[in-house]
Formats: structure tokens, sequence, C-alpha cells
């Protein structure tokens, strides 16, 4: 997995949108923050990439949380 870019969905924390995002997988797990497409409400996404398992997990958060 290591290099790819993988499309993964994730729910927006504010309206509940369903958003497709690209990960690039060989930047290993990381933070970054997306704007919402639907609500502008910025989203903090922790990406976590598992090489072992081959499973890349998504946690979308408010900046309030």
């Amino acid at each position: 997995m290591h290099g790819s870019v993988i499309n993964q969905q994730f729910s927006c924390p504010y309206c509940g949108e369903k958003i497709d995002t690209l990960i690039d997988t060989s930047q290993g797990s990381h933070q970054t923050i997306e704007d919402c497409y639907v609500c502008c409400q910025p989203i903090e996404l922790n990406i976590d990439i598992d090489d072992v398992n081959h499973q890349i997990n998504i946690t979308a958060h408010s900046d309030t949380e």
C-alpha cells in the first residue's frame, strides 16, 4: 500500500454530509484539515495508515472536539 493514492469517504462532523477525499499513503499516518464542501466548516482529519493490515482509518473531528 505504500505510495498509493486511495479514495476514502468520511462524514462531516457538522452537517453529516458524506465526503470523498484522496489519501496519499506515502505520507504515513498524519493529520490534516479539509473544509466541508456543503457547510464550509473546517474538519480535522486524523488519518491512520496500517501498512501491516493494509487498512486506512479516518477520524473526522470538528474544531471544538
